[in-house]
C-alpha cells in the first residue's frame, strides 16, 4: 500500500497562490465599529486576532482606501463584535451595503462607540497602535471592557463563503 500523495503543483503566480492559500484557512467573522464626527462606521472583518492576555489586546487589519478608515485613523475607540451563525445577514449588512447603521440592531456605547445587538462577544477597545504599510493599516487596539452572549456557533469565513464549524469524533 503506498501512503505518498501526488505531488502539489507550484503555483507560479504568487498572487494566485496568495489568494488560494488563505481560502483554505478559515476565519472567524467580526464587526468593528466606530464613530467619527458623530457619525458610526463599521465593517466586516477576517483579520481580527488576540495579541496578548496580559494587558488584553487585539489585532485587526484593513485596507486604508476603505470607507471606514478615516474613522479609525481618528479616533481613539473602537468596538469588535465576535458573530455567531444567527448574525450571517448583519456579517453581509457590514460588508456590502451602505446602510450599515439604518434600524434598532445597535446602540452607543462607551465612548459612543456603536454597539451591535445579540452578538456573541463585544469587546471596546482603546486604539494603541495602527501601522501603515502601503494600502494596508495593522491596528492594534488594548480592551477596556466587554459583553460575552450565550454560547453558539461561531460565524465562519472559508472558501469564498460563510460556514460553521464541524465538530470531530475526537475529545481532548
Amino acid at each position: 500500500m503506498n501512503d505518498q500523495h501526488p505531488p502539489v503543483p507550484l503555483v507560479e503566480d504568487p498572487a494566485v497562490a496568495f489568494r488560494d492559500a488563505f481560502r483554505r484557512h478559515p476565519a472567524g467573522v467580526a464587526i468593528i465599529t466606530a464613530v467619527y464626527q458623530g457619525k458610526p462606521f463599521g465593517f466586516t472583518a477576517t483579520s481580527v486576532s488576540s495579541l496578548s492576555a496580559a494587558p488584553p489586546r487585539f489585532t485587526f487589519n484593513m485596507a486604508r482606501t476603505s470607507s471606514s478608515w478615516p474613522a479609525i485613523a481618528n479616533t481613539n475607540y473602537i468596538g469588535v463584535h465576535m458573530l455567531n451563525l444567527a448574525n450571517r445577514e448583519l456579517a453581509d449588512r457590514f460588508a456590502r451595503s451602505r446602510d450599515r447603521f439604518d434600524g434598532d440592531h445597535w446602540k452607543p456605547g462607551p465612548h459612543g462607540v456603536p454597539l451591535l445587538n445579540d452578538v456573541a462577544a463585544s469587546l471596546i477597545g482603546r486604539i494603541n497602535m495602527r501601522l501603515s504599510f502601503e494600502n494596508n493599516a495593522v491596528v492594534v487596539a488594548e480592551v477596556e471592557s466587554g459583553e460575552v452572549g450565550p454560547p453558539g456557533v461561531p460565524l465562519l469565513y472559508h472558501g469564498g463563503a460563510y460556514g460553521q464549524p464541524t465538530a470531530l469524533d475526537y475529545d481532548i
